[in-house]
């Protein structure tokens, strides 16, 4: 047997029922049900905003550093390093992407940016991989870290006026944004609010008009992890490091490189989604600039079962209701009420009748009876619920997924070679 054909048998982890994955159709047709859903919402409510051009571009400008973050913690994670570290990592990538960009152009400054995250991951990665300190402590001293050290580089860079936030960016030290030819055009039929056709034009406006060319990468970045990891030999030694490193040592593979690898490509996608709230999502770097969004893209990690694809659909979720507060977001929100209510029963239906599972059935259910109580109680969601609804989305979510979760054998474990 060779060495790739043992190797995946050390990642397929321990014998169990085998799942049914989420085929091109499957996917698609959970996109479709989505929509409809939506636009269902849109039609009963009249909430123009959860459809429209505006609420999607938020929404993945919102999604894609939350992305970015959880694309680093999947790389960690499945060479078996926990990253807490990912919001100093984010930290350093704004930072070192604004100055990279006001010196030496949009395309340098990307490069910097991303250089500075895996500087940062290469610290991690010397802290836990090489002198085995615990992989919690290690990350948070990162976080705590990367703000004092960016103050410090601001205060040598720009001056005491400039200790807290950079010059502005000017145009031409921006990435370029692209459309896609004819697809504004549709704008027209965006307005006459026509139930499905309306709001599909208003997806594809949002997600194909002036679109930023790193959102492109960080599209594509997603879909190079799953084939990396998933269909490379280089992917599949990482994995085993993560899943079972003595295993894999036995087998020739050198587990701190690989440890290495996957630790400083995190600290490297977390430093491009830092470069894309600097460069993107506005034209500064900000103290405070990345607002937790590290552990948020650790949260979406963990709710797409440490993969890319459905890291991708929890970012675009955790991203649609943060983009919701600036587009009247009480009232998107409120209206919004009427799907998440449903989807609960229906989950709890499922999990309750189908799976016997009566302690997350029972839980779906109570939080979708509670869905429809609120909104048939109140015409608008108060303030501070509407600011604080993507934070409730993650534990809500978390909590009931929590049970499906498969994580890395070794994540997080300490690994000493030899022993």
């Amino acid at each position: 047997m060779s060495t790739d054909a043992m190797l995946s048998e050390v990642t397929a982890g321990p014998v169990a029922p085998r799942k049914r994955r989420l085929s091109t159709a499957r996917i698609l047709l959970i996109v479709a049900g989505v929509l409809l859903g939506l636009s269902l919402v849109h039609l009963f409510t009249g909430a123009d905003d959860v459809t429209s051009q505006g609420a999607i571009q938020a929404a993945l400008q919102a999604a894609v550093p939350i992305g970015l973050a959880g694309l680093g913690g999947l790389w960690a994670e499945r060479a078996g390093v926990v990253n807490i570290g990912l919001e100093g990592q984010m930290i350093l990538g704004t930072w070192f992407g604004a100055w990279g960009s006001l010196h030496f152009g949009p395309w340098l400054g990307l490069l910097i940016g991303i250089a500075g995250g895996a500087i940062g991951g290469l610290l991690h990665a010397l802290a836990t991989v090489t002198f085995g300190v615990d992989h919690i402590i290690s990350g948070v001293a990162i976080t705590l870290l990367a703000p004092g050290v960016t103050r410090y580089l601001s205060f040598i860079a720009w001056g005491s006026a400039g200790a807290t936030q950079s010059p502005a960016l000017q145009p031409d030290q921006t990435v370029p944004r692209v459309s896609v030819p004819g697809v504004d055009n549709l704008d027209g039929l965006e307005k006459h609010h026509w139930f499905l056709i309306s709001d599909l034009a208003g997806v594809l406006r949002g997600l194909l008009v002036d679109v930023s060319l790193v959102t492109v990468l960080a599209v594509l970045l997603v879909v190079g992890t799953w084939w990396v990891l998933w269909r490379s030999a280089f992917g599949l030694r990482i994995r085993s490091v993560g899943e079972d490193p003595r295993a894999a040592e036995s087998l020739g593979i050198n587990v701190y490189k690989y440890k290495y690898y996957g630790v400083v490509i995190s600290g490297a996608m977390a430093g491009l989604g830092g470069v894309y709230l600097a460069t993107v999502s506005s034209v500064i770097f900000r103290e405070g600039q990345t607002g937790g969004r590290g552990y948020i893209g650790l949260a979406a990690m963990i709710f797409g079962n440490w993969r890319p694809g459905g890291l991708a659909l929890g970012a675009s979720l955790f991203g649609y209701t943060d983009a919701l507060q600036l587009r009247r977001g009480s009232e998107s929100l409120h209206a919004l009420l009427i799907l998440v209510g449903l989807l609960l029963l229906a989950l709890a239906a499922w999990e309750t009748l189908r799976r016997r599972n009566y302690i997350v059935g029972g839980a779906a259910g109570v939080l979708g009876i509670g869905a429809y109580v609120l909104f048939f109680t109140v015409d608008t969601i108060p303030t501070a619920l509407v600011q604080a609804a993507p934070y409730i989305t993650v534990l809500v979510v978390l909590a009931l997924a929590a049970q499906r979760l498969r994580m890395p054998a070794a994540d997080g474990k300490p690994y000493r070679r030899g022993g």
